[in-house]
């Protein structure tokens, strides 16, 4: 394997910047496994002393090193191709799924909301969570299920009361999510948790971008397209409330974990905005971009 060049000894996270090199979490052998996606091939962390993802974040500068090393020792048995692996999502059971509402104008339009003077916070279970192929479920008891592409951040070394200027010491990386919603569910009660929560609602991943590959969170072109159309287009340039002031934000009330994930918003385009309403159904398909980050897809199928 190629050099990748010297440890970056000032991060908390040592990859070199120009590695292409994502985190993902393999399913075989009737396990879930940590794994690094690196150019055309995904390597398992197990027999590097990792159980799971959480594990490499939590360890930080030392986990990443000895992660980075195994990249470079494993066995061929070790290397699968990532166009066959089957990836459960990065994080299968994150400490935290921590949502942010309303948090581009357009969407707060569309929504015919007030514009939020503090960020709207929400929760989704672990329970939600699926992975990259893995299906969206509708449930029988829900007709107005939607979508919603959002940037999710990846927190990394935890923390509370975190200053805005040190909010980079505490960012891991950066994925995708769908907050998929029951409208109807959403819409009965002024807390939104119990629309956002049915099971698989919260597709995630497939990868973890580390924080060293995105310059910018704040200048990503992110889109949706549902079974060929195009719903959903913008930039994370929009947000409203930005990362830095989220993390401070939110740490200033609870402690932020590693591995605790940040769905930052989804801008205008969501289904029960248009006319007519345009909600999920069986046979779809859902596909979100996010530049720099990759794709996330999921078809869509009924409850049994």
């Amino acid at each position: 394997m190629a050099d990748r060049g010297p440890l970056i000894a000032e991060s908390f996270y040592p990859l070199h910047s120009n590695n292409d090199m994502r985190f993902v979490t393999i399913h075989r052998a009737g396990y879930n496994e940590p794994g690094i996606w690196f150019d055309d091939q995904v390597i398992g962390l197990r027999d590097a002393g990792f159980n799971d993802l959480i594990s490499v974040i939590a360890g930080g500068a030392d986990a990443m090193e000895r992660a980075l090393r195994w990249v470079d020792s494993a066995p061929h048995s070790e290397r699968l191709d990532p166009q066959t692996a089957r990836l459960a999502a990065p994080i299968p059971k994150p400490p935290k799924i921590v949502c942010i509402g309303l948090n581009y104008r357009d969407h707060a339009e569309e929504s015919k909301l007030a514009l939020p003077s503090v960020p709207t916070v929400f929760a989704k279970f672990p329970t939600a969570v699926t992975g990259h192929q893995h299906p969206i479920v509708l449930p029988k008891n829900s007709t107005r299920p939607d979508y919603e592409a959002e940037l999710a951040v990846v927190i990394g070394k935890g923390g509370r009361h975190i200053p805005e200027d040190r909010w980079r010491e505490h960012v891991f990386g950066y994925t995708m999510i769908n907050d998929v919603s029951a409208r109807d569910y959403q819409m009965a009660t002024s807390q939104w948790m119990i629309g956002k929560t049915f099971d698989t609602f919260a597709p995630l991943g497939p990868a973890i971008v580390t924080a060293d590959e995105i310059e910018d969170p704040h200048q990503l072109d992110i889109s949706l397209t549902l079974s060929g159309e195009l719903m959903q287009n913008a930039n994370t340039r929009n947000l409203i409330f930005k990362i830095p002031y989220l993390i401070a934000y939110l740490s200033s009330v609870f402690t932020l974990e590693p591995g605790d994930i940040i769905a930052t918003g989804t801008p205008a385009g969501v289904g029960f905005a248009r006319t007519p309403p345009r909600y999920l159904k069986p046979g779809d398909e859902v596909t979100i971009r996010i530049a720099g980050i990759g794709e996330l897809t999921n078809p869509v199928i009924a409850e049994p």
